[in-house]
């Protein structure tokens, strides 16, 4: 199967949410929970990403998370991901009680879907929002169908992770199948996105690289960032049929106070601009 039926495979069974003039959608990807040792990357932003969804929460946005929001090819137990983001998953549990919690799989938590606490929520590869105004729609998922060694040969990439890659990582050596730390696989992976794009002229929003790009008339093609950067978070944010991308800091105020910061990376970009041309 090429890449290209990969990632079509992803959206043959998607459900279709609908995207209304007042509707609010936060798009998160690649959080990579783990169970807070020093290979756990989400620990250093965990508090910015509680802010974040707490934000989120308050102002009535509907949460999507694109994959690989659980670290479980360096762990084999979600329950102690669970346990140590404790406040996260009840964050989260509040979304979910108001039908307002989204989780697809991406190739690190592929196997979420068996035991997770909103189970019913990360069954699905793709998702596609549907825009009521025009009827066009948007497609959701993670990005990895694109890279044959993280999806067709998941499970054996699992294998190296946790017994060869996770170890070395301690003294610095990265894993070089990632798209997420090695350059030349993050552009390969990003160049077949965007062919997916050009080629259905559909707008294609994904995480998994860990690159937050924002798109535009010339190019369809979007990506959430991640939760596992040095010193912020990224995330999309769709408000009122507009699409920007979001950064999440520490930041300090004039009394050297620190508090979360939110800033408006890129756009917005509206949907009328970017669907005429689809």
């Amino acid at each position: 199967m090429s890449y290209l039926s990969r990632i079509d495979h992803a959206f043959s069974d998607a459900p279709v949410l609908p995207l209304s003039e007042n509707g609010r959608y936060v798009l998160f990807s690649d959080c990579h929970r783990g169970i807070g040792t020093s290979n756990d990357n989400f620990l250093k932003n965990q508090h910015l990403y509680f802010a974040a969804l707490n934000y989120y929460y308050q102002h009535s946005f509907c949460y999507i998370e694109l994959g690989d929001g659980d670290e479980l090819w360096e762990n084999r137990s979600f329950s102690a991901i669970q346990n140590i983001h404790s406040n996260v998953f009840w964050l989260l549990s509040l979304f979910y009680e108001e039908h307002r919690l989204f989780m697809l799989f991406g190739n690190h938590d592929i196997a979420k879907k068996d035991f997770h606490p909103f189970s019913d929520c990360c069954f699905h590869e793709g998702l596609r929002l549907k825009d009521c105004v025009t009827g066009q729609e948007l497609y959701l998922t993670h990005g990895h169908q694109a890279d044959f060694f993280n999806s067709t040969l998941w499970r054996l990439s699992c294998f190296l992770v946790r017994y060869l890659w996770k170890p070395l990582e301690q003294f610095g050596v990265l894993d070089p199948t990632s798209a997420a730390k090695n350059y030349k696989v993050k552009n390969k992976t990003e160049q077949r996105l965007q062919e997916w794009t050009k080629l259905h002229k559909k707008i294609l929003i994904t995480g998994h690289t860990h690159r937050p790009v924002l798109g535009s008339k010339d190019s369809l093609y979007f990506n959430t960032g991640s939760c596992v950067h040095p010193r912020c978070i990224t995330c999309i944010e769709l408000v009122h049929r507009e699409l920007s991308l979001v950064k999440w800091t520490l930041s300090t105020k004039p009394d050297r106070t620190l508090f979360v910061a939110r800033e408006v990376l890129a756009g917005p970009v509206g949907l009328d601009d970017l669907l005429k041309y689809s």
